[in-house]
């Protein structure tokens, strides 16, 4: 007895010296999830939320004419997106189904994505070209999830939920800014981790901007000719508009807001150019739609990072 209780000791010491080893090696990747996932916040506010039957869904009133303003997302067939007529009524709502089970016999009172590939960024395209002459003071672009710890953990609210970090959005804000990412948290995309960005190659750059009206005002690049007009080169001049800046980065998960008057600083055929894109390039659905996503405040007029 007293043998294997010797070895049973001697067997978790072991096991404890291993676990700390791992976690000190680890130690920087944990500390990378538990910022992102901002989970002391999150701890916090669900015992808080719990222990107080707080409800965390109460309305923050703005100043915002009902019908003004427009959340459009993408979704599969079979996602329930019900909560944004529930729950944020005062939005008009456009929502794309990317995979009609029917698509030869579309249904007249639904929206549906020419094709479904670049994750949400085909429904959010498809919308811009299809409404351009037509769109509300305030765009927001969300994802179909509304809330939950795993799903939408990229969502700026304490409990990670679309509908009250919806009832916060300062409209006038989006309105004098123009483009508003809805993630504060620069974890992940602009940390140092993740930079360089292999996703905006100088390819990938060139193909996507090329032939539209993007300037390297768009830039942050020193070395991009900023007068890209002048006729003393015209052909290297053409080359440096559709130059990559040193670096792309924008903190993540595509959900953001803009102004009418932003969109429209874009002629629709930039949107158009930019969906073809999408559709014919080689890369997969999710590729392409995480090019979309490091190029989303570059398209609405923000430098490159």
């Amino acid at each position: 007895m007293r043998c294997a209780a010797r070895f049973t000791i001697s067997a978790l010491l072991t096991v404890g010296i291993v676990l700390l080893v791992v976690l000190y090696f680890l130690k920087g990747e944990i500390e990378t999830i538990w910022e992102q996932y901002d989970i002391t916040t999150y701890l916090q506010t669900a015992i808080k939320a719990s222990w107080h039957h707080a409800d965390f869904s109460e309305a923050v009133p703005w100043e915002s004419a009902i019908g003004d303003k427009v959340i459009v997302m993408a979704k599969t067939e079979n996602e329930d997106t019900d909560w944004v007529e529930t729950d944020l009524p005062d939005w008009q709502q456009a929502v794309y189904i990317v995979n009609p089970s029917r698509p030869d016999h579309p249904s007249p009172h639904q929206l549906y994505t020419p094709l479904n590939k670049g994750h949400e960024s085909m429904a959010y395209l498809t919308y811009v070209i299809d409404f351009y002459n037509d769109l509300p003071s305030t765009i927001a672009f969300l994802h179909s999830h509304r809330s939950g710890f795993l799903s939408a953990w990229h969502v700026d609210d304490a409990l990670h939920d679309n509908v009250h970090a919806m009832r916060q959005l300062q409209l006038p804000f989006v309105q004098s800014n123009g483009y508003v990412n809805l993630r504060c948290n620069w974890n992940p995309g602009c940390t140092l981790r993740h930079a360089p960005n292999d996703h905006i190659t100088r390819e990938v750059w060139h193909d996507v901007f090329s032939e539209t009206s993007t300037s390297a005002a768009n830039s942050s690049s020193r070395s991009v000719v900023t007068d890209y007009t002048s006729p003393a080169d015209p052909e290297a001049a053409e080359k440096a508009k559709y130059s990559r800046p040193p670096s792309v980065n924008a903190a993540c998960c595509a959900q953001f807001a803009v102004s009418r008057d932003q969109v429209r600083k874009r002629p629709v055929e930039d949107y158009m150019r930019f969906r073809r894109w999408v559709m014919e390039t080689d890369k997969t659905d999710a590729q392409s739609g995480r090019v979309m996503e490091y190029l989303w405040h570059i398209i609405f007029g923000k430098n490159a990072v």
